[in-house]
């Protein structure tokens, strides 16, 4: 594709740096053009209510640089004047950062979040802040600050959660790339229901400094992109030390510090192993399970035709045994959320404030269990430290089948069902915590993972592919969702936000 002003849907990191390089586009417009789309589509049109604050100073900065590249013919980093959308609970100093809740409309961070500075340092420009429901707490997209966000793809489903709105928007055309949150899948279940890539880095790898938590050794943000190579774009420039995150000293465990882009390709699931997780399928009696399955099967064939082995079955042993034992969010997000709350000068002093005064979504049944019943302190919890406990035994559970059978990687969808509509969710059918989403395997045993593109159904919904890749082996993840793109081709825009008209 030639890049041009009239020409920015779908466009990619690596074709808006050759637009710049040949003069057809600059930074400013295409900031210009992104944020008539999101007036469009966002403001009207589907009003898919994905953006919370555009940032002001966005033209402005596209503006310097257009002209630092104009004197000097070279790129201040490899995300020069690339526009990205960031999750609303990644701290900003120049726009504010809600964490989608009402308490915080007027909240603007003391500091930046490692995350944001090093997208700045790249080049980048943080184009508009994205909603989601309060503290991340649900998968789907529901907040008190903004309401509800949509599903570019059938307006009455939801995009998923948490990171609802760069789900969305990202989807929709609103930025180029987009940033989101993963704790227990708060990347992969949007990246599924909007059909995006959705990168799950081994925790530590980014750092989590000006972010809010949920369970913190789970916490990491992520790429959310329209293409595999730019979601290793993104790693190459997220990925790193900080030293106000001491979990990010687990970047010396990075096997290789090449650049991620070096493993894509057309060929990485060549002679590849790859392990189908049955019991992560759905119900095929289930009407909101089947169309899934038969996406997924249509996957597993391309899998093959891209030369890999499907090791089918592999099971997870206690699998469910483990998701329940560790399950942290209720016992520890309190914990977590008011520690990060009290190292800032914010509207409210903790998660008992918010709670008592009723700021948050009516929807959030994650929020409430915690605020109703997660502890204050975990120092001397002997269930807290069963519970960590237990996450490194699932990990060896699951690196144990990884070496049983020689895998390099293991599949299942990321959830098992449709996205859901807006009326089965406040309906009650869909709650947070009984939602049938595969994601928690790969949070809850501290591994890596990606979502991919794997089709849609015959009702045009997306359906994403969870490739579960061993701790530190985003390489592999990279090779084999690389390849799996090149086969198949899945993404395709939403038709409820087509290119503007002249």
């Amino acid at each position: 594709m030639t890049l041009d002003e009239c020409t920015i849907e779908e466009a990619t990191i690596d074709q808006i740096r050759r637009a710049f390089e040949a003069g057809t586009i600059t930074s400013e417009t295409l900031v210009e053009r992104y944020l008539e789309r999101i007036d469009a589509y966002d403001r009207d049109g589907p009003v898919l209510n994905s953006i919370v604050t555009v940032n002001d100073h966005a033209t402005d900065r596209a503006s310097e640089l257009d002209e630092a590249f104009d004197q000097s013919g070279t790129f201040v980093g490899p995300l020069h004047g690339i526009p990205v959308l960031v999750k609303d609970h990644i701290e900003t100093t120049d726009v504010v950062t809600t964490f989608g809740s009402e308490a915080f409309d007027e909240y603007t961070p003391e500091t930046e979040s490692d995350v944001t500075r090093r997208l700045r340092d790249a080049g980048a420009i943080i184009l508009a802040k994205t909603n989601m429901p309060d503290w991340a707490t649900s998968w789907f997209g529901f907040s008190s600050v903004a309401g509800r966000t949509k599903n570019p793809y059938d307006p009455d489903r939801d995009p998923g959660g948490s990171s609802s709105g760069t789900g969305a928007a990202v989807a929709a055309n609103l930025g180029a790339v987009g940033i989101g949150t993963d704790c227990g899948g708060s990347i992969r279940v949007p990246a599924s229901f909007d059909n995006l890539v959705g990168f799950r880095v081994t925790p530590g790898l980014i750092s989590r400094s000006g972010m809010s938590p949920l369970v913190s050794q789970q916490d990491t943000a992520g790429p959310m992109t329209r293409t595999v190579r730019d979601t290793a774009r993104l790693l190459d420039v997220l990925v790193g030390y900080d030293e106000h995150d001491e979990l990010t000293g687990r970047t010396e465990l990075r096997w290789n510090a090449e650049s991620y882009t070096n493993y894509l390709g057309a060929d990485g699931m060549t002679g590849a192993r790859i392990g189908v997780l049955r019991d992560g399928f759905g119900d095929e009696e289930n009407p909101d399970a089947a169309p899934v399955n038969r996406v997924i099967e249509d996957a597993l064939t391309a899998i093959r035709n891209c030369g890999a082995t499907l090791v089918d079955p592999v099971e997870l042993p206690r699998l469910n045994q483990y998701l329940e034992e560790t399950m942290l969010y209720i016992l520890q997000s309190k914990r977590d959320l008011d520690r990060f709350l009290a190292d800032r000068k914010t509207p409210v002093e903790g998660v008992d404030e918010l709670y008592e005064r009723g700021q948050y979504h009516d929807l959030l049944d994650l929020f409430e269990g915690f605020a109703e019943d997660g502890p204050d302190d975990l120092t001397d919890h002997v269930e807290y430290w069963k519970r960590r406990n237990a996450q490194q035994r699932f990990q060896e559970a699951i690196l144990n089948v990884f070496a049983k059978h020689d895998l390099d990687a293991i599949v299942y969808p990321d959830v098992q069902v449709l996205p859901p509509t807006e009326n089965e969710i406040r309906d009650g059918k869909y709650d947070t915590m009984t939602f049938a989403t595969n994601t928690i395997i790969a949070s809850q045993s501290l591994c890596s993972a990606v979502s991919v593109p794997a089709g849609v159904t015959n009702d045009g919904l997306p359906v994403g592919l969870e490739i579960l890749g061993k701790p530190f082996d985003e390489p592999t993840l990279l090779e084999l969702a690389s390849a799996f793109e090149h086969v198949t081709d899945h993404r395709r825009p939403p038709e409820t936000t087509p290119p503007l008209s002249e």
